[in-house]
């Protein structure tokens, strides 16, 4: 594949247009208006000046990548791509509106139209689609550049060649690894990683103990790189809101439910390292 499409410019679409800019193929990216594209723009030559500063880019390696990425707000660009990855915010009703227009801009009935959700069936994004075989999950980890891990996700209809595609694509050209999940709410990773997160978010609502020792019990005491509250800012208390309802409309167990503190803190806009203001203080 040498076309790459991408719907959504925030912290994981633009990770994955630059992952893939950097491994030589053209990308399109869609957003909104103007002004997120803009951003969208900025985040991506930060993050690979930020590569260029380490060592692990040249600067004309980095100057080659923006010259792949094209930026736009019209999603009939995506005509001519041969997968396209959607990357928006994680509101099912949002991302079947994609699925939906993408379906019908996409030229090839042979492109395969991706998602990057972290918790929504691909079924239920699929059926909003005419070429649910076509239709696959593409689970990235932020921060994109950085974590090598992506899960494939394959509905009950998604067809063994899109899934050898998608596959081949992800650990062939993007130098990812993948592993395989099932169709189910929060796939692998966050099926098990959310009630942890929650369980936290209970500890401190209850006047257990401060966010600062919780984090330090498990970074200290289990040798975790981070604490689950200051995982939770870094992944965006919008989005550990939406997969733990996902989580919960699905299983219907109460460790999924979120807490009354994580609902608050969403309708406070109080999102974590995205909005200066979370668990943790970011604003400096």
């Amino acid at each position: 594949m040498e076309r790459i499409g991408v719907v959504g410019c925030g912290l994981m679409g633009s990770g994955i247009a630059e992952v893939a800019a950097r491994n030589s193929l053209t990308v399109t990216v869609h957003e909104i208006d103007e002004d997120a594209l803009i951003a969208g723009r900025q985040r991506i030559e930060r993050s690979l000046s930020r590569a260029v500063s380490s060592g692990k880019l040249t600067d004309d390696d980095r100057q080659a990548a923006l010259e792949r990425i094209r930026f736009t707000t019209d999603l009939g660009s995506m005509a001519d791509r041969q997968i396209v990855i959607e990357a928006v915010p994680e509101v099912e009703n949002v991302k079947l509106e994609v699925f939906r227009t993408l379906d019908r801009v996409v030229e090839s009935p042979e492109a395969i139209l991706a998602s990057n959700t972290s918790s929504i069936p691909i079924m239920k994004l699929a059926m909003a689609t005419r070429r649910p075989e076509k239709v696959v999950g593409i689970h990235f980890f932020n921060p994109v550049p950085v974590l090598q891990l992506v899960e494939l996700v394959c509905s009950l209809l998604t067809s063994s060649e899109t899934a050898e595609a998608a596959r081949g694509f992800v650990s062939g050209q993007l130098g990812k690894r993948v592993i395989n999940s099932r169709d189910r709410a929060g796939f692998i990773v966050n099926a098990l990683l959310i009630p942890y997160i929650l369980s936290a978010v209970r500890m401190l609502e209850s006047g257990f103990a401060s966010a600062e020792d919780i984090d330090t019990g498990m970074v200290l005491g289990c040798a975790h790189p981070m604490g689950p509250l200051a995982l939770a800012d870094l992944i965006g208390i919008d989005t550990v809101r939406a997969v733990a309802q996902s989580l919960y409309e699905e299983f219907k167990e109460p460790l999924f439910a979120p807490p009354p503190l994580l609902l608050r803190m969403n309708e406070a806009g109080l999102l974590g390292r995205k909005s200066g203001q979370g668990f943790y203080s970011y604003r400096d």
